[in-house]
Parts: C-alpha cells; sequence; structure tokens
C-alpha cells in the first residue's frame, strides 16, 4: 500500500464522514483476518486457536486541533496479559452487559484513558480483524473527539496516551510491511514506525484500513 496525503481535501472532516458513510458491514465475519485467505488457509490457521474466538471492541478517536486531526493511541502496560507494552486503541473485552460493541469501546476508552462517552462521536464502524495470538476478533469504531478532551490514563493499564497528527500518519516513510511465516505462509504484516514508537499487529491493519478508505478515489 502507498499512503499519500495527494488528493486530501482542506475540510479532512467532511472526507473522512463521507468515504466511511455505509462503512459498516452488512454482518460479523466469521474469521476476519484477512480477506484474501483461502477457506483451507483459514482452516488451517484455525488449528492454532479456541473454538470461538474473544469479542472486543476498540475506538479509533479522531481529535480535532486548529492544525487538523490528531489520533489518540495509548501505550499499554507492560505487565498485561495481551499485547503487553505494544502502541494500541482504547478498548478491550466486551462484556455480556455491554449494550452494544460501540458502547463496549466507549467504556473501556473511559476506564483506560478516562475520555467520556459524551465527548465522542461515532461515525463508523471498520472492517473487523482477528488477533490470532491473543484469539480476539475486534470490531473497531471511528469517531471524533472533541478538541482538547481531558485525559486522564489508568497507570493499571496504559503508560502514556500518543496522539499522532493523522498526516504524520499519511507519510509514506514511516509506513512497512512485512512478509511473515507465523500461522499463514506470506501473511502481510504492517508498520508504521513513529519517532519513539512502533505501530503495528492489529493496530497497524486497522490504521492501514482507515487510510486506505481516505487516499483510495471515491467510486
Amino acid at each position: 500500500m502507498i499512503l499519500t496525503e495527494q488528493g486530501v481535501a482542506a475540510s479532512l472532516r467532511e472526507r473522512i464522514v463521507a468515504r466511511l458513510r455505509n462503512s459498516e458491514p452488512g454482518s460479523e465475519p466469521e474469521f476476519p483476518y484477512a480477506a484474501s485467505f483461502t477457506p483451507g488457509q483459514i482452516a488451517e490457521l484455525r488449528q492454532f486457536l479456541p473454538e470461538r474466538l474473544a469479542r472486543a471492541a476498540v475506538l479509533v478517536p479522531l481529535v480535532e486541533r486548529p492544525d487538523g486531526l490528531n489520533v489518540l493511541l495509548t501505550l499499554r502496560a507492560s505487565h498485561l496479559k495481551n499485547h503487553a507494552g505494544q502502541v494500541s486503541f482504547p478498548g478491550g473485552r466486551i462484556e455480556e452487559n455491554d449494550a452494544s460493541p460501540w458502547e463496549a469501546a466507549l467504556r473501556e476508552a473511559r476506564e483506560e484513558i478516562g475520555l467520556e462517552p459524551g465527548a465522542v462521536e461515532i461515525v463508523a464502524r471498520l472492517s473487523g480483524v482477528a488477533t490470532a495470538a491473543s484469539a480476539f476478533t475486534i470490531t473497531p469504531f471511528v469517531g471524533f473527539v472533541e478538541t482538547a478532551p481531558r485525559l486522564v490514563p489508568n497507570p493499571g493499564e496504559v503508560v502514556r496516551v500518543l496522539e499522532v497528527p493523522l498526516s504524520e500518519l499519511l507519510d509514506a516513510t514511516l509506513y512497512r510491511e512485512e512478509r511473515w511465516d507465523a500461522f499463514h505462509p506470506d501473511m502481510a504484516v504492517f508498520f508504521f514506525e513513529l519517532a519513539d514508537e512502533t505501530i503495528w499487529g492489529a493496530t497497524a491493519r486497522i490504521l492501514t484500513d482507515l487510510l486506505t478508505r481516505l487516499v483510495t478515489p471515491a467510486a
């Protein structure tokens, strides 16, 4: 994938809303790891996974600043069971008392970084992804956040909050792909190399999905 700022409208918020409109899948995929996998490859991968994957939801928060949109991310604490020390979106497991996946994402964002649900305007749901290592299916939601939200990271889960300009993530020099033979031969793994952190794994796949939608010419 080639990331570029060419053609990004001055009013990026309107562009995002337009590009993501009607993006919610009609149904939850059974195994949304990668659309290019064949049924046989998915069956092979399932040998490493439990019969039923746990369900999670994450929020992709876009903060509106005077000079553009920034993406909120978290650096997970090193002692956590899953994805310790990784850059991630706020979110987590969908609990039985959550009314919907997006409410789970908002609840987790409040618990992890103190982001109040009323400060978030959910605008779209991106394609689901699955994590083979932790056996989760993840539903990502994109939401706009009011300027200068008051954030209080939970030290038990989050080391710090990262606020990365969307324009920086569109810099092709920060993006790279590798091909791994983990779980499946020639599996694409995405990376965003920031100045002080590396975004990879499910978070990078979600970001790649979002940015691809924004830079791909409208039909």
